[in-house]
Formats: C-alpha cells, sequence, structure tokens
C-alpha cells in the first residue's frame, strides 16, 4: 500500500533492560554508528565483545549456535554432492577455474534453509544492527571460491547504506591446503565506492557488468591503505560474521583434490531499501532494486524508506533498461528517445549495441 507506515527502526539498544537512549541515527547501523558506547552499554558482556569485534575489525567469530548442526552438515553435503558431478568438478581438480556453487539451495533442502534462518543467528544479529535482520540468500560451496578480494556492498546495498551483513560457516574442518576465507581487518569502515566513483554509467553499457569493473580501484586502495590480509583456518561448526563493506575473499585452494563445505547467508534489515549497486545509476535515473522473500518465512518482503513503504510507481520508474542486463531493452522507449534511428528504421537494439553506446545515445525519452 502505497505511503504505509512501516516498522523496521529501533531507537534504543536492542538489549534487556535497555538505558533511556534515543538513538539520534537510526539509519546506521548500531555496530557502525559514532554512538556505538551507549548503544551497547546495557548489552551482556559476550554480546559486547561481538558488537566490538566487529565495530573495530567489521567480523567476529562466532560458534554457529544449532544443537542439530553436525546432522544439518551431513544433509547438506549429502544432498549436494551429486550437482557438483561433472566437468566442472573434474576441471577443478585438475587445476582450472571453476564456479562451483549451488545459490539458494535453501528452496530445496530443508537443512541450508534451517541454518540460514537458525532463529538465535536472527536475534543475535538484529541486536547488532539494532533493527530485525532476515535473510535473503544462501550460496553452498564444495569447495573454496579462490575469489579475488571484494566488497559485498557493490552486490548487495540498502538505504541507508551497510544495512547487510553475511554468515559464512564452515561445515568441515578447513586447514590452510583448503583456500581458507581471507579479510583485511577494518575495511568495513572505508568508503563505499560505486560506480560514478570509477567512471562507469553501467547503465548504458550494451552489457551487463560484473565486478572486474571495481578490481584495480579495490587493489589500489588496499595497498595505500597497507592494509594487511588475515586468513580464517575454520573449525566445523565455527562461523565468521561479517560487515558489508568488509574486504574480503578467497585463498587459493592448495590441493584440489579436498573439499571445503561451507554455506554463506546473506542478511538485510527490516526498514530498509535493498538493491544492487553494481547495476544501478541513481542520478541517471536507474536502479536496480532486488525482490526478495525472506528465508525464514518464505514471504516475499516490502522495501521501505525513513519508515514509509516505496510505491510501485517508484520501481517502474526507475527500472533499468540495460541490455543483456537484469531488464529488456525498451526498444520503443529508445526510438522514441531517438527519431533519426526510428526514421531510418533500423533495428533498435542493434542500433544502441553498434552505435548507440558509443554514442552515448539515451536509453528513454
Amino acid at each position: 500500500m502505497e505511503g504505509q507506515r512501516a516498522a523496521g527502526w529501533h531507537n534504543a539498544a536492542m538489549t534487556p533492560n535497555a538505558p533511556a537512549f534515543t538513538n539520534p541515527l537510526p539509519g546506521v547501523p548500531a555496530i557502525e554508528s559514532p554512538f556505538f558506547a551507549p548503544l551497547f552499554a546495557d548489552a551482556d558482556p559476550a554480546t559486547r565483545a561481538l558488537a566490538q569485534q566487529l565495530h573495530e575489525h567489521g567480523y567476529a567469530v562466532i560458534d554457529f549456535p544449532e544443537p542439530d548442526f553436525e546432522r544439518l552438515a551431513a544433509e547438506i553435503q549429502a544432498a549436494l554432492t551429486p550437482h557438483f558431478a561433472g566437468p566442472d568438478w573434474e576441471r577443478f581438480r585438475s587445476g582450472g577455474g571453476a564456479d562451483l556453487r549451488i545459490r539458494d539451495a535453501w528452496t530445496g533442502i530443508p537443512a541450508v534453509q534451517r541454518i540460514a534462518a537458525n532463529g538465535a543467528v536472527l536475534d543475535l544479529l538484529s541486536r547488532l544492527y539494532g533493527a530485525r535482520a532476515w535473510p535473503f540468500q544462501t550460496l553452498n560451496f564444495p569447495v573454496g571460491t579462490q575469489q579475488g578480494a571484494h566488497t559485498d556492498a557493490v552486490h548487495f546495498n540498502s538505504a541507508p547504506e551497510r544495512f547487510m551483513c553475511g554468515v559464512w560457516v564452515a561445515l568441515e574442518d578447513v586447514s590452510l591446503d583448503q583456500g581458507p576465507l581471507f579479510y583485511y581487518p577494518g575495511s568495513h569502515q572505508w568508503p563505499i565506492y560505486g560506480n560514478e566513483h570509477v567512471g562507469r554509467c553501467v547503465s548504458t553499457l550494451p552489457a551487463r557488468p560484473d565486478q572486474t569493473i571495481y578490481e584495480p580501484m579495490w587493489q589500489a586502495l588496499i595497498a595505500a591503505k597497507g592494509a594487511q590480509r588475515q586468513l580464517f583456518t575454520a573449525k566445523k561448526g565455527q562461523a565468521l560474521i561479517w560487515a558489508a563493506n568488509l574486504m574480503h575473499g578467497g585463498s587459493p585452494q592448495l590441493n584440489r583434490q579436498l573439499t571445503r563445505w561451507s554455506q554463506v547467508t546473506h542478511y538485510f534489515f527490516e526498514g530498509t531499501a535493498w538493491y544492487a549497486p553494481m547495476f544501478s545509476d541513481p542520478f541517471y535515473g536507474q536502479i536496480y532494486f532486488r525482490r526478495l522473500r525472506n528465508i525464514a518465512t518464505g514471504e516475499p518482503m516490502r522495501q521501505t524508506y525513513a519508515g514509509w513503504e516505496i510505491p510501485e510507481a517508484v520501481f517502474e520508474a526507475l527500472r533499468s533498461t540495460q541490455p543483456n542486463g537484469p531488464y529488456q531493452f525498451d526498444a520503443d522507449a529508445y526510438l522514441c528517445a531517438n527519431p533519426d534511428v526510428a526514421a531510418a528504421g533500423v533495428d533498435p537494439l542493434a542500433h544502441y549495441l553498434r552505435h548507440g553506446h558509443a554514442e552515448r545515445r539515451r536509453l528513454r525519452p
């Protein structure tokens, strides 16, 4: 319903018997707030310690709070192993590149869903961020990702920004041979650099971009900051919580014959809007809003801005028109914006790909 007031923000520390402190910045995650101290003044010691780690370093390690974890881990491995048999698996074991992951296995495997929607984790994240957490995506891996340093904030971000986090949990012990995670402590405090900062108007590109458009900047930033990489050699059942802008990745898997079973769950928080910055140019009038379901309930989630539900007309007005991207190229809009192309009687998409992009043609009136 347009204009509907929506719940989500919590102005006081989300702990029992919270002090009478009114948070002047409810649109900043509690763990990253300049009012961090009063927000966690009355937190229990364990929660305060985790909050301090996330505040200072951008990550924290916990023992995953699931009493049936051993069984769930075994069920996930048994259910997913058949999906990884084939050319990609053989290519990986022989030293080649392969993207061995399954996205959103929670839709068909109850054990994946149960880990993603673990109630104790949801409660913990909600206390740490000052808004109610909900899981929106799972990724399951049989081996190390070997992914270069990156920040999730270009893939998943929110308005207000930084209300996103990830939780990676080891489904088996992880040694140096298996390609452990790495991260750069403190990098979550760096600015979030997007398309406008690297000089890309991605809405006009002839093909959908990927994170390689940011990688030179990230590497230069790491060097300029003198950031030091740390490895996480996890024990089975240990989990890593990381903030949206923490620079992290996967180190090389030295022994390709070993597995490295793990699950990642990404979380957003109520009272926010969510989108993919990598596919968006807000000041060019295009935002790739994500349409997501709450893994815990299966229900679609509503986007809100400053406590108000975003009208459906806004999503339609700001939708991306990238060819080959998240939405189809709007041929009629392109012809209306470029009457000479319409008069020439040429195929609008072919014209844009061959000429229009280089000429900086408008995609719509």
